[in-house]
């Protein structure tokens, strides 16, 4: 199925995306849709971090102090899901899990209540909707929540998928709209006179481009041939997750996701309609290592444990780590670099699968224009580079 397609263009492409995750994925089937010649190399399309999130589409409740600017983003690829979903459905023929479930965040003691009372503050101020809830609402909408909620905020907005059957729906949308896959991993930017001109893989092929796009997540900031200014400030920023099952006898177990901060740390649970349940996620800055550890999967089961808990009742069925591209400023990288035809579209950190949509269409129109789209200006890669930023539009920041 992953096969290149067959009578592909020989002396090259209009667009060559490097990376096939779901941020490569749809940015070459946006591309392709667009009536450019489209190729992409990984050795294992539809791999990557999104094998590992929980597809919480979460724009509200994940917002952070200091990160209303990325809020406006967040809230513009929340409001296109519905329709991307439906079009990416039609044109892959797949389902992919969307689900508007809706998310009820919720605070264990006083402490815990004080933060998402102000966190409550900041949705309001901008301009979000949430639902403030005594701890009895809380456990008359989820029963199975333990006894001592004291409080929490439902949020109806926020969504969720299954990202693995998004990455397999992005793939097959991918090779009916034609894109070249080519199964290697660039191995180093093609530069000729100061302009990025494909790609060489690791076996030596060559793959011309007349614009390159580098979507390799956390990787991005390793391609050979990338000016040594102009790299990708990405980094790995590891996760661990845990899959249970919720047995017939158990449903309906949760009906929405539930999330809260357990010891100042941040546990998810993420129920999908075929009984799956996801719980999550750690964060951990330890490089390139993406080993499941006792501790960790402890850590996940003892918070979910003292929010849900029925949750240690259920079988365990999967764990795994995965590394997240986190960037200075926990915002991506999108769009055109100071080197003529690079452009990326990395460092989306925890929102890679909440960005999809709008990175895809942010994407394509620089592709096609040179230029990003108002929405996307702020996260252009020149931010990092001594190279003007345009201011950041007020009505983006909401």
């Amino acid at each position: 199925m992953h096969s290149s397609r067959k009578g592909a263009v020989p002396h090259g492409s209009d667009v060559l995306v490097i990376g096939g995750g779901i941020i490569g994925l749809v940015t070459a089937w946006r591309a392709a849709l667009r009536g450019m010649r489209t190729a992409l190399a990984d050795p294992a399309p539809g791999g990557g971090a999104a094998q590992v999130a929980a597809g919480m589409l979460a724009a509200v409740t994940e917002l952070h102090y200091g990160e209303e600017t990325l809020l406006g983003l967040n809230v513009a690829s929340a409001r296109r899901y519905p329709d991307f979903v439906a079009e990416l459905e039609e044109a892959s023929g797949l389902e992919t899990g969307y689900r508007a479930c809706g998310t009820l965040a919720v605070a264990l003691d006083a402490d815990d209540r004080a933060h998402l009372r102000e966190l409550h503050a900041l949705q309001q101020r901008s301009g979000l909707d949430s639902q403030w809830l005594t701890g009895r609402e809380c456990r008359r909408l989820e029963p199975m929540l333990a006894p001592g909620v004291r409080g929490g905020l439902r949020v109806d907005g926020d969504h969720q998928i299954d990202p693995r059957r998004l990455a397999k729906a992005l793939l097959t949308a991918c090779e009916r709209a034609g894109v070249v896959f080519h199964h290697g991993w660039a191995d180093r930017l093609s530069v000729v006179r100061e302009r990025a001109v494909g790609a060489v893989l690791g076996d030596g092929t060559g793959l011309a481009a007349d614009q390159v796009v580098l979507a390799g997540g956390s990787l991005s900031g390793r391609l050979a041939g990338v000016p040594e200014e102009l790299r990708p400030p990405v980094r790995p920023v590891k996760g661990q997750v845990l899959r249970l099952t919720v047995p017939p006898a158990y449903a309906p177990f949760l009906s929405r996701t539930v999330r809260a901060v357990v010891r100042g740390s941040h546990v998810y649970l993420v129920p999908r309609a075929d009984g799956e349940l996801v719980v999550g996620a750690t964060s951990e800055e330890l490089g390139w290592d993406t080993t499941v550890t006792a501790g960790g999967v402890y850590e996940l089961l003892r918070d979910a444990h003292e929010l849900v808990p029925g949750i240690t009742e259920l079988p365990l069925t999967e764990t795994r780590a995965g590394l997240r591209p986190g960037s200075p400023d926990n915002a991506p990288l999108l769009g055109p670099t100071a080197l003529p035809g690079l452009h990326l579209a990395t460092g989306h950190y925890r929102n890679g699968v909440l960005l999809t949509p709008v990175t895809g269409d942010a994407l394509a129109h620089a592709l096609a224009t040179g230029e990003l789209p108002a929405e996307a200006r702020p996260f252009t890669p020149r931010r990092f580079t001594s190279a003007p930023v345009e201011s950041v539009p007020q009505e983006l920041t909401v």
